[in-house]
């Protein structure tokens, strides 16, 4: 959410009164000298010796508004005696702003127009009104006739830039933005303003400069710390952007606009509790925030907490009917269930509300296979495309268009615009760093040696309840929790964090020594390993087997195997060029930072088929078994079998009819577990075979059985 910092004037004001009265001459004197608590002081007196007169009571209601107090009694007061006077009623509007009455407010400042039709200020003040209650037309008229009687004046000019932003406009914008700062060049408000415009016609690094401007100019001012933040989430500098929504919060905790950004911001890292706090601060403060509730809904989702992205979902599209990310947030849920009809309605709701939308325009080619009837589709996918987008909106587009070239089989156009997808996308992830993921598998590997006790002696939990299923991303392991999840002991949890987090706690706790504090490292994993469980029985508390199919999971087998000895794990293994090049097709998050190159996937895989080969010889045979994607397309009765098998279930006929399995599923894969099992996926990458050179040379490599 972009801050407009305002830049309107608000003021009270007294004239000297034609005719005098006693005491009056110590008012103006007070006023002028801006001793506000001496006016109020004497005015007391004065209402009381002469309690209809309207000049008193506005010199009195004038002093408590300077001081902050409630002033609101004495202008009405004010206004009822000197119904003739337009200062009188401007007064009243704005304390009755500030009272939060704009419509009672607005009425105040057209009388005060009525009397006299040239009070630029009044002008401006009404504009703001009619901003807070969304009526931006007639808001932008209000502006423009200020502007005819005070043509100089930056504070209308830069208002009205903000409204013509939020009409659309951007070229005026940006030229009444400029204005205002030709004739105040150090009106911070009026640089953040325009950075807002700039970021919106896709000039990011103008953008950039203005936001820093600004606050060079007012280090206090949160509305440009949060614009700052929101150019540079654009950019894919996240941190960075959380730093900037920080330093917003800790000008102003209570900005409920700073935490909600901060948790976006923080669900691009991939710190979803976190992301999740913060949507939930942003509430704390503004109850009725669609904006939040919907982002909370949407990182609920990814924690596959269904029923409560559900319901926050609903309370955003309660506060606000016409929130584009709401009605894409229902639009992912139903697709989820596999409702994907309805999931495309939704879509094309919200793009009416934002025809610009590359989000939703690139989700409905997810939502099926494409064909050349979607002609129409594509055209305006690249009208879109063709703006000057951030690069994160249109990396979005440019998979989607890919798709939909792979789709119609005219593979050239595929591969330019998914490379130039991944292009995107490499400017907002951070680069991937070959050395450290090969000194990272090389502790493993060294840690879960010979001499490693596995497992934790006396606090590893004995449950069969978990199956794990690992391997790359897009190898299959949706399809295989897809099949398993079909039968009626097991639930599917789809891909869970927990081990993340757990190995990070873990690591934290051994560091480079072997033999530190065995006893208390022992009781760790055996913690680890409880409260595992214990978010299993959360989640499904009557399932005898529960499956998690994060792939990354491959990354943490030793930590998993010693808390928990009797889980099983199911590798999945797919051919690594087709495995490679789907993720390369795919839009992932930033936690996947070799996605996007192709010498980086290659070196990615390479190191996670040398982890495997350790996990192999490592753990029990009867720990893990590895299933071959291809084989399971080709002979899924077999393959689906000894899955079931091998954690210990009879066969249940269910899992090869796993199409028709009503449950959600949160992954790219989402449509195709809800396909009859084709093999045209398999050998894919032949379509593409003169591109993808550097994953040519792991065919031989993965030829070697694990």
């Amino acid at each position: 959410m972009e801050a407009p910092a305002t830049g309107s004037t608000q003021s009270t004001s007294t004239h000297r009164p034609h005719t005098p009265l006693p005491g009056l001459s110590d008012l103006v004197v007070n006023m002028r000298a801006r001793r506000y608590h001496e006016v109020e002081r004497r005015a007391q007196q004065l209402v009381i010796q002469h309690p209809n007169s309207g000049i008193v009571w506005k010199f009195l209601g004038v002093a408590l508004g300077m001081q902050g107090k409630d002033a609101l009694q004495a202008l009405e007061k004010t206004a009822s005696l000197l119904p003739d006077d337009p200062e009188a009623h401007f007064n009243l509007g704005n304390a009755l702003r500030v009272a939060g009455r704009l419509d009672d407010a607005a009425g105040s400042y057209g009388r005060a127009l009525k009397i006299r039709p040239d009070f630029a200020i009044a002008h401006l003040a009404l504009g703001d009104v009619l901003r807070a209650r969304g009526q931006l037309e007639a808001a932008a008229a209000s502006y423009r006739r200020a502007l005819e009687i005070e043509p100089d004046k930056a504070e209308a000019h830069s208002d009205l830039g903000v409204v013509l932003l939020g009409l659309g406009q951007l070229p005026e914008a940006v030229t009444r933005l400029r204005r205002a700062l030709e004739i105040k060049p150090d009106f911070a408000a009026a640089h953040t303003n325009l950075g807002n415009a700039l970021r919106n016609l896709g000039q990011l690094d103008d953008a950039l400069a203005c936001h820093r401007r600004a606050l060079e100019l007012q280090p206090g001012l949160a509305e440009a710390a949060i614009n700052l933040g929101n150019v540079l989430r654009d950019i894919g500098q996240s941190d960075a952007a959380a730093a900037s929504y920080r330093r917003a919060l800790e000008i102003d905790p209570g900005v409920a606009a700073a935490h909600c950004n901060l948790g976006a911001a923080l669900r691009d890292l991939g710190r979803i509790d976190e992301a999740e706090a913060s949507f939930r601060q942003a509430l704390l403060r503004q109850p009725d925030y669609a904006e939040a509730h919907s982002n909370l809904g949407v990182v609920l989702r990814l924690q596959n907490r269904m029923q409560e992205a559900e319901a926050s979902c609903q309370k955003a599209r309660q506060a606000d009917p016409n929130l584009a990310a709401a009605i894409v947030l229902s639009a992912e849920l139903h697709a989820d269930r596999g409702q994907f009809e309805l999931a495309e309605e939704l879509y094309k709701r919200a793009m009416k509300l934002e025809p610009n939308s590359a989000e939703s325009w690139a989700a409905i080619a997810n939502l099926r296979k494409m064909t050349a009837d979607d002609a129409a589709w594509l055209i305006e996918a690249q009208r879109i495309v063709g703006r000057r987008l951030p690069p994160r909106q249109e990396s979005l587009l440019r998979y989607a268009i890919g798709k939909y070239f792979d789709d119609i089989h005219d593979y050239p156009r595929a591969f330019t615009n998914y490379q130039r997808a991944n292009e995107l996308t490499k400017l907002c992830t951070a680069k991937h760093d070959r050395r450290l993921l090969t000194q990272a598998v090389n502790r493993t590997t060294g840690h879960y040696g010979a001499e490693w006790p596995s497992p934790a002696p006396g606090n590893a939990t004995g449950s069969a309840r978990p199956v794990f299923v690992v391997g790359m991303p897009r190898s299959g392991t949706s399809l295989a929790e897809q099949i398993l999840a079909s039968h009626p002991a097991v639930y599917g949890a789809g891909e869970l964090t927990f081990w993340s987090h757990a190995a990070a706690k873990y690591e934290a706790f051994a560091g480079d020594d072997e033999t530190r504090d065995r006893e208390n490292r022992d009781r760790l994993i055996g913690e680890l390993g409880r409260d595992y469980l214990q978010l299993l029985g959360d989640l499904a508390p009557d399932a005898l087997r529960v499956v998690d199919k994060m792939p990354g999971n491959f990354l943490h087998l030793g930590l998993i195997h010693a808390a928990l000895p009797n889980a099983r794990i199911i590798h999945m293994r797919r051919s690594p060029v087709d495995t490679c090049l789907s993720i390369y097709f795919q839009n992932f998050d930033v936690t996947h930072s070799y996605a996007n190159d192709l010498e980086d996937l290659a070196h990615y895989y390479t190191e996670y088929l040398r982890l495997m080969q350790h996990w192999s010889s490592w753990l029990p045979k009867h720990a893990m078994m590895e299933v071959p994607y291809e084989g399971l397309i080709d002979d899924p009765d077999a393959w689906s079998r000894k899955m079931v098998e091998f954690f210990g279930l009879p066969w249940d006929g269910r899992c090869l009819d796993f199409q028709r399995t009503n449950r959600a599923v949160v992954t790219r894969s989402r449509w195709q577990v809800r396909q009859a099992i084709s093999k045209s996926s398999v050998e894919r990458w032949r379509n593409y075979e003169e591109h993808v050179g550097p994953l040519l040379r792991l065919l031989a490599r993965a030829s070697t059985q694990i």
